[in-house]
């Protein structure tokens, strides 16, 4: 599952190297990070199986190692706490890339991606009903509601995707935004809507706490390894605490080089997740599926693929009909 691209294999082989099997303790290998301006980070992640790098690096305390002290509050989607990190509220965030994109365009934002967190895979995102529901192809969702976390947002690109690819124009179902993940397993059981768009751990804690079943997996078609979370600073930001984000970058990577190779830090990361109520059991763990999670060990302003986020914008337009975007200019090195 390792995703170092090109010539960044070397850097990372050297830069990230901690002891091979290790549970996700972390191996610090380069010490704090001098110069740090800003020590103390608010943090807001979507709490979904894309940020596994992200708690790896939080709760065996790679970011304190770099001279860190990491706070952080779960976002419902990076959607809805963009507004609060552009005021300064949030330090750095981390969510999906169609949101950042959206608020970059329309000129609400003016952001940097400076990580990738992951890469969808088989099972990860998927359209879920229930066990009784009469809809049993996706032909049957028409004039159905689907719960999605946040409007036209990742969660809507990759079921519109999917729809259209099988002649269902996605006007003809209803998307709600009511319901957060952890809330969605109720109103899918109680038939307050008729199928929810859900990620994991949601979607392996639905189907085994309340029976959810997959309708159609979205790692298909357009959408098939399509890069869906990332990490982000503002412009601004960015530019007053240079060393702040390069130790954050540090601690992030070694976490995202944890999660791609080691599945049991990603299961403990997800059964020690704070508040508790996020937390997932040991079974729901062991069976959730999980991402790629690609690290580069090249440092923040080369850390991002560009021609794999493009191809995030460039079915942002057939789907969701934005301008054309350059995405070079949400990223350090751009």
């Amino acid at each position: 599952m390792t995703r170092v691209r090109g010539t960044a294999l070397l850097v990372a082989a050297v830069t990230l190297a901690f002891a091979a099997g290790c549970s996700g303790g972390g191996g610090g290998s380069s010490g704090p990070t001098p110069g740090i301006e800003k020590p103390d980070l608010n943090v807001a992640v979507v709490p979904a199986v894309d940020s596994a790098g992200f708690f790896i690096a939080l709760y065996d305390h790679l970011f304190t190692q770099q001279g860190l002290n990491v706070t952080f509050t779960p976002a419902i989607s990076s959607d809805t706490v963009i507004a609060a990190q552009v005021q300064g509220k949030y330090d750095i965030t981390g969510g999906n890339y169609v949101s950042y994109v959206q608020w970059q365009q329309s000129g609400r934002a003016n952001l940097d991606i400076f990580a990738e967190g992951s890469v969808m895979t088989p099972g990860a995102q998927a359209i879920y009903t229930m066990p009784d529901s009469p809809i049993k192809t996706l032909t049957d969702l028409k004039g159905k509601t689907i719960a999605i976390n946040a409007p036209d947002n990742i969660l809507y690109l990759l079921a519109a995707s999917v729809l259209t690819e099988h002649g269902i124009p996605p006007s003809s179902v209803h998307f709600t935004t009511k319901y957060s993940f952890p809330q969605m397993a109720a109103a899918l059981k109680d038939g307050a809507v008729d199928a929810a768009v859900l990620p994991e751990p949601f979607a392996s804690d639905a189907t085994q706490a309340d029976g959810a079943v997959p309708l159609v997996d979205l790692d298909q078609g357009a959408t098939t390894n399509f890069p869906v979370e990332g990490y982000v600073v503002t412009k601004q930001w960015a530019a007053k605490y240079p060393h702040t984000l390069e130790a954050f970058y540090k601690a992030l990577e070694e976490g995202q080089q944890i999660a791609d190779t080691n599945r049991q830090a990603v299961e403990q990361a997800f059964e020690d997740l704070k508040p508790v109520s996020l937390a997932v059991s040991k079974g729901t763990a062991a069976v959730m599926a999980l991402d790629d999670y690609p690290y580069f060990g090249t440092g923040p302003a080369g850390s991002v693929d560009p021609v794999a986020l493009q191809r995030v914008v460039n079915v942002m337009h057939q789907f969701l009909m934005i301008p054309s975007f350059n995405i070079d200019s949400m990223l350090l090195n751009g």
